[in-house]
């Protein structure tokens, strides 16, 4: 697989966090809390970073 296909490939990343914040059903729950924050509040502060990420891996990955 050349650069080109490797990096076309790692667009596939982004549906990653997109799926995850999309289907609302697997995170709109209450519990596991941690130090009293729900996890509905937690798994959306998580994908913050882990979004933020992905988008860099991407863009580097991309980058000519």
């Amino acid at each position: 697989m050349g650069k080109s296909a490797m990096a076309r490939a790692s667009l596939v990343l982004l549906l990653v966090p997109f799926v995850a914040l999309l289907w609302v059903a697997s995170y709109n729950k209450t519990d596991p809390a941690i130090e009293g924050i729900p996890f509905f509040y937690w798994y959306l502060l998580l994908w913050l970073p882990l979004s933020t990420a992905i988008t860099a891996i991407v863009y580097f990955a991309n980058r000519k």
